[in-house]
């Protein structure tokens, strides 16, 4: 890319689309790193906020998990920093924290996930910002709850995982001691920090005030896990795990080809699938007499369906399912999902990125018929707004030049005719 803009003159155009969303005006401030953080930021860019992802020392780990076409932009990357503007600077300097100070004075929301003493040691805790800038929405989140022994305790996604049982989960079912093959521990607190950061904003927009908005990783992710798997146990003495989620057999189940995932759930679904393949009797069994003993004697339950499943293909049962307005679901590998349209249904769309070329955007999973979300801008270079940034707040070109020549400010990288893969 030989006609790449200079590291100190501009930035490549990133725009996707103009439109703005239900946050348009609201500008948060992101000091976070890995998923949980990053991630909370996306969701409210996609939702027209304009975010301010600030890098200091080495770059987000995010940026090169799990491999992709370039050094600063993996493939998880693509999708997590989009509609992100990106700013280089060594916060840990007192320059840095500086230009960080009069940054946050200019925005709404400020989302960290970064520990409570290294905090302290930066000059950015609550109670220090909060007195001179009342309005600010600041959301912290870190592996435990302020206030506790282990509030700095470090923590991440495997470590919150197994302190709330879902690994246990997988033992008590499938007989195996493993993680959720998904980093469901840092997506459920990127939700959970989205959703406080917009009551809070609810509240500012009705007081004026802004507040603290907490959320550690435990606490979030062991109340998304006990929705269900309290249970029995929500009376003390009783045994916790819903009983049919716990059921090594609830499928998917094979069939004469392949699986198939089907969840006749009301006594009209059981009804219909059972007449529709000739097995009325199985209704007579005690465990069938209504959903309550459905639930109960899961294992029986899913051991009967396994039963009549396997004697038809996945055509057929999806055929029958159909007619009968009964769920059911053909079982695709997930590379199956990403590359068909038809099993994606519109999630992923191509997109082109002005650095890496062709990639595949994740559509944003709310819709609104006023103020739709979007993707308005790809993913940047760390620093690739660093002087957009410093000259909207009022910084000269000689006071850029000099943040830029002690490193207390990075910007955008010489880009060479071809990005290296990253292993």
């Amino acid at each position: 890319m030989s006609d790449s803009p200079s590291p100190v003159d501009g930035s490549i155009d990133a725009s996707t689309t103009n439109v703005a969303g239900p946050l348009a005006g609201i500008r948060v401030l992101e000091l976070a790193a890995v998923v949980m953080g990053p991630y909370a930021g996306q969701l409210l860019g996609d939702l027209g906020a304009d975010v301010i992802k600030v890098e200091h020392g080495v770059i987000d780990s995010s940026r090169v998990m799990g491999g992709g076409p370039d050094p600063e932009l993996s493939g998880i990357a693509l999708n997590l920093h989009r509609n992100k503007r990106s700013v280089g600077l060594d916060v840990k300097s007192p320059e840095g924290r500086d230009v960080l100070l009069r940054l946050l004075a200019t925005c709404d929301v400020f989302i960290t996930n970064i520990r409570p003493a290294p905090l302290a040691r930066l000059g950015l805790t609550y109670e220090e910002l909060s007195a001179s800038m009342p309005h600010l929405v600041y959301c912290q989140s870190q592996g435990f709850a302020l206030g506790s022994d282990d509030e700095d305790r470090p923590a991440y996604d495997d470590i919150i995982q197994a302190m709330t049982g879902l690994p246990w989960l997988n033992h008590e079912v499938l007989g195996q001691t493993a993680f959720m093959p998904t980093l469901i521990g840092d997506k459920v607190v990127g939700l959970t920090i989205a959703y406080g950061v917009l009551a809070a904003l609810v509240h500012r927009e009705r007081t004026g005030e802004g507040q603290r908005v907490e959320v550690p990783m435990f606490d979030a992710v062991l109340s998304f896990n006990l929705v269900e798997h309290l249970s029995r146990a929500t009376i003390p003495g009783g045994p916790a795990g819903y009983s049919r989620i716990m059921s090594s057999r609830r499928g998917p189940h094979r069939t004469l080809n392949g699986y198939i995932a089907i969840m006749p759930y009301t006594d009209a679904n059981w009804t219909a699938l059972c007449g529709a393949v000739d097995r009325m009797d199985l209704l007579e069994r005690p465990w069938f007499a209504d959903h309550k003993s459905r639930l109960l004697e899961a294992d029986r339950v899913f051991g009967d369906l396994a039963e009549i499943v396997a004697e038809r293909t996945t055509e057929e049962w999806l055929e029958i399912c159909n007619r009968h307005d009964i769920p059911a679901s053909a079982v695709p590998s997930l590379d199956d999902v990403v590359n068909d349209a038809t099993l994606h249904r519109g999630v992923l769309e191509d997109a082109i990125h002005p650095v890496v070329g062709a990639y595949r955007q994740i559509a944003p999973a709310v819709t609104m018929s006023a103020t739709p979300g979007s993707v308005r801008r790809h993913a940047p270079l760390v620093g690739e707004h660093t002087v957009e940034i410093l000259t909207e707040l009022g910084y000269s070109g000689d006071e850029i030049a000099s943040l830029v020549a002690s490193k207390t400010a990075r910007v955008l990288r010489e880009l060479n005719d071809e990005s290296p893969d990253v292993a």
